[in-house]
């Protein structure tokens, strides 16, 4: 159960973002909920690896890399999943940066109501 609400509240995300980042489009809701299972798959595959290879770099900038990371992660979901587009690094940045945030955000606002399940 909590991770069916881990994926809606990311896929809700998703469907905020563009609401708040110049540069993102999602169509439909359904594109959101594809989008948020497509960044979770490439943050949990690519994204371990890349964190892992760029450690070193992550390390010189106090773990600013891993923003670099998060933003081509999100344009590798945009290019895989139809109805979700990211126009440019910037967007793609400022876009994972309000993601991580939003994402944060709605789950400290659900987190009673999920644990209690």
């Amino acid at each position: 159960m909590r991770m069916l609400a881990n994926w809606v509240l990311s896929a809700v995300a998703v469907w905020l973002l563009p609401y708040i980042v110049a540069g993102i489009q999602v169509h439909t809701f359904t594109t959101a909920l594809i989008a948020a299972l497509a960044i979770g798959f490439i943050n949990a595959t690519l994204g371990l690896l890349l964190k892992v290879v760029t450690f070193p770099l992550t390390v010189l900038t106090l773990g600013l890399f891993w923003l670099v990371i998060n933003a081509l992660m999100l344009e590798v979901a945009a290019a895989l999943v139809p109805g979700f587009e990211v126009h440019g690094f910037l967007a793609a940045f400022l876009g994972a940066i309000v993601l991580s945030l939003v994402n944060m955000v709605l789950r400290w606002l659900v987190k009673p109501a999920v644990e209690g399940n």
